[in-house]
């Protein structure tokens, strides 16, 4: 089996709350969404997807995404699909970092793996714990008694996990209005309940202190990519006793290693296109469960596509390491397929199809604005 063809298309996902406000000032009405399709010579395809965070929240955009699948679509033809891993090491020979771009790809290949094989994705990682994985919710900036109505929404349509953004700018209310916010969404909190306090890197440390020191004692939170840098991290988590989670600063395999080497957090945010697709987040997954870091499975944002390589993965993830897996579908209202995942009993479970179980609405994608091959 040879990769005979690869096929780039661009679809706009709008967002579904109208604007997405992160800190430091960043909103986002849109997200522009690449998709690929890889084809082998035998007619069996794959599906992948990579939906940059616009292009202020890591080094990626759209616009990178598309010109870096120039160089990689032509690279990878040729090659089996299902050695994920030489089509990797193939990718990163012919392009240094765009690791965005390459999840698409990445995925595609698994995606297909797994139509060849008849097995789903999960199994090819490893294998299913079997177990039904908490959802979590993503709450923008915004008002503080509207975030917590936001909360209670997620609540009620089975979220048990919820993400919640701070890191205001000091004109703007700074610590005090982001503390108001947590305490509101915390003022419901059902047993189980998991909240994730998420500045995105917007914080100075100083930011950072007064902001924990405002919070109600019992809130009971764990603070997600408090600053932009490690030093930064490193100095905020000498001074406090709340559990740190890294995000944006895991990237890569050395980025995990020196999470663990340097005892930056307590756990991480794995997301699959930042973090270059599902082949390096499964190895990226054992060395964090090795370290003994929690971890939550996520995109930075996209459709039924993203999604279903976020629940593959978080279906091999253990439960005592796993906290939930971040719904990038209700982020966005544009369906680019149909994926058979339910809540049922607080939780998801990934499908067993072959592959990433999703089928492709092409009528939504159009036509490609690239083909290789």
């Amino acid at each position: 089996m040879r990769i005979e063809r690869v096929e780039v298309y661009a679809v706009d996902l709008p967002y579904s709350g109208g604007t997405y406000r992160l800190s430091a000032g960043r909103s986002f009405t849109a997200f522009p969404s690449t998709v690929v399709r890889v084809v082998a010579d035998d007619g069996t395809e794959g599906w992948g997807e990579s939906v940059p965070f616009g292009s202020t929240y890591v080094a990626a955009h759209s616009g990178g995404v598309q010109a870096a699948l120039e160089l990689l679509g032509p690279a990878v033809l040729g090659l089996d699909p299902r050695g994920v891993d030489h089509v990797a090491r193939s990718m990163d020979a012919a392009l240094v970092g765009h690791e965005a771009a390459k999840t698409a790809i990445d995925v595609a290949c698994w995606d297909l793996f797994g139509h060849a094989t008849g097995l789903p994705v999960h199994t090819l990682l490893g294998g299913s714990t079997g177990d039904r994985m908490a959802l979590v919710s993503s709450v923008h900036l915004g008002d503080p008694d509207d975030m917590r109505t936001r909360v209670a929404e997620h609540r009620a349509a089975g979220y048990r996990a919820h993400s919640v953004k701070v890191g205001t700018l000091d004109e703007e209310g700074g610590p005090a209005i982001d503390a108001e916010r947590v305490a509101a969404c915390v003022a419901d909190r059902q047993p189980g309940e998991y909240f994730l306090v998420d500045a995105n890197g917007g914080m100075s440390v100083e930011n950072a202190l007064r902001f924990l020191r405002l919070l109600p004692a019992d809130a009971d939170i764990v603070f997600e990519a408090p600053c932009a840098t490690t030093h930064e991290t490193a100095a905020l988590r000498r001074r406090t006793d709340v559990p740190i989670v890294l995000d944006e600063l895991i990237f890569d395999d050395a980025s995990v290693a020196n999470a663990i080497a340097g005892d930056l957090a307590d756990g991480i945010g794995m997301k699959v296109s930042k973090n270059g697709g599902l082949t390096p987040c499964r190895r990226q997954r054992d060395m964090a469960i090795a370290g003994g870091l929690t971890m939550s499975v996520q995109d930075t944002v996209g459709s039924d596509i993203a999604f279903a390589a976020v629940v593959h993965l978080a279906q091999t993830v253990p439960a005592r390491w796993l906290r939930g897996v971040l719904d990038v579908r209700d982020m966005v209202t544009v369906s680019t397929g149909t994926l058979p995942v339910a809540v049922e009993n607080g939780g998801v479970m990934a499908p067993d199809l072959p592959g990433l179980g999703v089928t492709v609405d092409r009528d939504v994608l159009g036509d490609p604005i690239a083909v290789h091959g």
